[in-house]
């Protein structure tokens, strides 16, 4: 039976070793299973002859919990977790969550806010020597200077206030490689440069070896006092996501400058298959002895890609995970199904197959030479690209012999699927419809609006409509009813209450009744967070109404949640309103 990595000193001494050369930080519990990025990475690293331990969601205000595992030999390794920690610590309308579903029993005073810089200080406190390096979902978006939500203002880049050594954006593997091989040679991670998919810090000096071949954006004193220039800056990072043509981006704070070097490449076939195919446990630690909302959620999920091209204003992923979609071969998978019905608790239901957009699957660019130059933030907006591989057959038959396979009694797609992609396949959808729904399938069309659609950078709402109709069609034949499940946003930048009281009209026509609304948080380094705090898309330079006040942002979550008997007053309102707006005389 495969071991969990060590979590303390006992744990690493019965596997013959007396000091660690990496240990991790992570806000989440420690689940040994691929879903949980500090796994992800952990495993990863000891493929490499790293001796690496995990210390896991510890109490900032408990010393023990960080010298559990002693000083490392190389670095400290600090993440928040699988989600960025202020949004796991406050709601869009800026209240404290009740439950965090990463960590034992969901409570939700485990993490701290901000727990890469908080984490990050208790180690400054507590060592002189280690090195920091800090990765993960919550530093990609903060590499830069940044708006930031939650404190109404422009931060410095996470790196300076973490005061770490160096920043991992992306996924890690590609970075980590190169670090650990420079490492074996002997030299220090402050001393490493030059590595795709990291950051550093540099003195004035360093920074001018790096003029001619780099692009210098506004300093962070700048992006403080103006928003054109933040806008400006926005736009050349958002040009620089392509690993293929990327340059390094230099961006000034006093005497120093911070070096955010080009995203890493991605991972071939092969090297995602090995990935995956590292000795999990697949389980929680045996030291936990309640449930973990998370892993319960996704113990019998498979990963079969990473990666999004979809673009969209409010999504993080292209910024964290790439553009291009990188897939597993079915091999890989169906061996990763045959180990996951051997689990304890298994009764044959596969609960996903999927990825960040499930029918994304072996999709790609068909002209390498195009790939190598693009700079488009999206290949399926406004139009899908005619460069992009769109078939889904190789998907297609991956949900069939997955099916087939001994044990196995379904095969569920839970992950988002996108429907204009799905539109252009009736085998896909007839797939999906018969075999791989359990009555409900989750899409998210976002908006109704035509203005808003474009302003997430999101295909006309038309495609959802011929998805339904096609889904429901498929599922009836087989005589099955089945619903799609659709997701709206509130408050998103270009959405007035006019647009939302569309939304609104189009629910009530039909009868749907959103069970929660998602309504629009900030996030750094998207551009629909540029557009909440500047008014203006970065990428066209046109102005965008924001509805930033609680009393606005009320309005069009009551709007969603138009059934509720307590926000029937508010909309009787925004009716007399808009009839006044229509007849001015009355």
């Amino acid at each position: 039976m495969n071991k969990f990595l060590p979590t303390n000193m006992t744990e690493a001494r019965s596997g013959g070793w007396k000091q660690l050369d990496v240990i991790l930080i992570t806000g989440d519990a420690y689940v040994d299973h691929p879903s949980f990025g500090v796994a992800l990475v952990g495993r990863y690293l000891e493929s490499l002859g790293v001796k690496v331990g995990i210390i896991a969601a510890p109490d900032v205000n408990n010393s023990d919990d960080f010298t559990v595992l002693g000083e490392p030999q190389w670095f400290f390794g600090v993440t928040s977790g699988n989600l960025d920690s202020m949004l796991m610590y406050m709601t869009a309308a800026k209240k404290r969550r009740n439950n965090d579903d990463f960590v034992p029993k969901n409570i939700s005073d485990i993490r701290p806010k901000r727990a890469v810089i908080a984490y990050c200080n208790k180690l400054r406190e507590l060592y002189d020597k280690p090195p920091i390096l800090i990765g993960g979902i919550e530093p990609s978006l903060r590499r830069f200077a940044h708006y930031d939500y939650w404190d109404n203002k422009v931060r410095r880049s996470i790196l300076f206030d973490a005061r770490a050594d160096m920043l991992v954006y992306g996924m890690a593997e590609k970075p980590l490689t190169e670090i650990i091989q420079s490492m074996k040679k002997g030299k220090r991670l402050e001393q490493i440069r030059d590595i795709k998919g990291t950051s550093v810090i540099l003195s004035n000096k360093e920074s001018e070896d790096l003029s001619a071949s780099s692009l210098k954006i506004h300093s962070f004193e700048e992006l403080r006092i103006s928003k054109n220039k933040y806008s400006n800056a926005s736009k050349i990072i958002n040009q620089n996501l392509n690993p293929y043509n990327a340059k390094t981006i230099l961006q000034n704070y006093g005497n120093r400058y911070l070096c955010v070097y080009p995203p890493s490449m991605p991972l071939s076939e092969k090297e995602l298959d090995r990935l995956y195919d590292l000795p999990f446990t697949r389980l929680p630690h045996s030291k936990y002895k309640e449930k973990i909302a998370a892993y319960e959620m996704i113990k019998f999920s498979i990963t079969a890609l990473r990666g999004c091209f979809g673009g969209c204003s409010f999504c993080s992923l292209t910024a964290h995970q790439g553009k291009e979609v990188q897939s597993r071969s079915v091999d890989s998978i169906l061996k990763e199904v045959r180990t996951v019905s051997k689990m304890k608790g298994f009764k044959g239901h596969i609960s996903d197959i999927g990825g960040p957009t499930a029918n994304m699957y072996k999709m790609y660019c068909k002209d390498d030479k195009i790939k190598r130059v693009c700079k488009k933030l999206s290949c399926i907006y406004p139009g899908i690209c005619k460069f992009l591989k769109t078939d889904h057959t190789d998907l297609i038959k991956l949900l069939q012999r997955a099916r087939k396979e001994k044990e196995i009694k379904k095969v569920f797609v839970a992950s988002g699927i996108r429907f204009d992609l799905a539109n252009l396949s009736q085998e896909y959808i007839r797939e999906l419809a018969r075999y791989h729904v359990s009555g409900q399938l989750k899409v998210a069309p976002e908006h109704c609006d035509s203005k808003v659609l474009s302003i997430m950078k999101k295909t006309p709402f038309s495609d959802f409509i011929k998805f339904k109709q096609n889904f429901i069609e498929e599922s009836k034949l087989v005589g099955l009813k089945q619903f799609l499940v659709p997701y709206f946003i509130s408050s998103h930048p270009g959405c007035t209450k006019t647009e939302q009281f569309s939304l609104y009209e189009y629910l009530k026509k039909n009868n749907i009744r959103p069970r929660q609304v998602q309504e629009f948080m900030p996030i750094p380094l998207t551009l629909a967070a540029d557009m909440y705090y500047t008014g203006v898309d970065s990428m066209t330079g046109r102005k965008v109404r924001v509805e930033r006040s609680e009393k606005e942002r009320k309005v069009q979550r009551a709007l969603l949640l138009y059934y509720k008997p307590e926000n029937a007053q508010l909309i009787r309102s925004i009716k007399d309103y808009n009839k006044k707006k229509v007849n001015p005389d009355r």
